[in-house]
């Protein structure tokens, strides 16, 4: 029988990315942009349009090491209306995803006084999945294994999917529910095996306490994510420290991620810290692997974001 097990491996890991239609969040949603993870943020500040541009960098110094790009923008369109759009690149050695979204929200104010209200949020997700099998090497000694026409054919699959989601703000506290991939999945990629129920549970909730008479700000957050597949579920527990200075601020964070079926046992652990100076946003994160099982993750990922925040008033256009 013949074994190639580097298309074995990649026939694995394309399976298992593809249930997902979207790429997992690392930790860029603390880099003061959770428009990456909740649609129902788009254009949720009404003066500025927001963009940034994220890169998450992999087990550095590794050939072919998994890379992920990631550019964001959202903005405030006519009085209580928000529009965004991402785009990413992911790549992992000979496997490859390029997607993006479309997102709406509709933000309804309850009360003024205390900074109350609701907001509701959709998306248009699509993804394209990709293997390139072109430079695969061929193992075993069976000499007519290269005339396999299943080798040397590139793999590719092309699925879109919505997303809905709702956010409360009252004061300085926030919460987020958000549903992904609500339409069951109908194109089979491999075989019969692969799950139809792909939906995605999020919450993300926090709150923001004002010290110094709010020349800085502590706030501690919760990101939860719940697999109706399989039953998986992940939580982030994160803390920020902000300082506001002269035409800006900076802060520094810390993000602790768990695998909760898992006996709760740590997955990794991040420090990040960044800068807003007027528009300018810049952003960095070092996330090392604790998880004994996945030794390879040890040399740690790279977060990078960069950010223009584009006032309204100031050369943008004002819906």
């Amino acid at each position: 029988m013949k074994k190639f097990i580097s298309i074995i491996f990649l026939v694995f890991a394309f399976t298992v990315n593809a249930q997902e239609f979207k790429m997992s969040p690392y930790t860029q949603y603390l880099a003061d942009n959770p428009f990456t993870i909740s649609p129902a943020y788009a254009g949720i500040d009404s003066d500025i349009h927001r963009l940034r541009l994220s890169g998450v960098f992999q087990w550095v110094g590794l050939d072919n090491a998994p890379r992920t790009y990631n550019l964001s923008y959202d903005t405030r369109v006519w009085d209580r209306s928000g529009v965004g759009g991402i785009l990413y690149i992911d790549k992992n050695g000979n496997t490859s995803q390029t997607g993006g979204q479309i997102s709406f929200a509709h933000h309804l104010t309850i009360n003024d006084s205390n900074n109350q209200y609701i907001s509701f949020g959709i998306s248009y997700k699509f993804i394209q999945f990709k293997i390139d099998t072109s430079h695969f090497e061929i193992f075993g000694s069976d000499p007519g294994s290269a005339n396999d026409p299943n080798i040397g054919a590139d793999i590719s699959s092309f699925n879109s999917n919505f997303e809905v989601a709702f956010l409360y703000k009252f004061e300085k506290f926030y919460f987020s529910l958000n549903a992904s991939n609500i339409l069951n999945k109908s194109i089979k990629v491999f075989d019969d095996t692969e799950p139809v129920k792909i939906r995605n549970y999020y919450v993300y909730t926090g709150y923001v306490f004002d010290v110094n008479d709010g020349a800085f700000e502590i706030e501690p957050s919760l990101y939860f994510k719940y697999y109706e597949s399989d039953g998986r579920s992940i939580s982030d527990i994160n803390v920020k420290a902000r300082k506001y200075i002269d035409d800006g601020y900076m802060w520094a964070g810390l993000n602790t991620r768990f695998i909760n079926d898992q006996s709760f046992e740590p997955l990794s652990i991040s420090p990040m810290f960044g800068l807003k100076k007027q528009n300018f946003y810049v952003a960095y994160g070092f996330q090392y692997n604790i998880n004994e099982a996945i030794e390879l993750n040890n040399v740690g990922t790279h977060l990078l974001t960069l950010g223009y925040d584009f006032d309204h008033s100031r050369g943008g256009v004002r819906w």
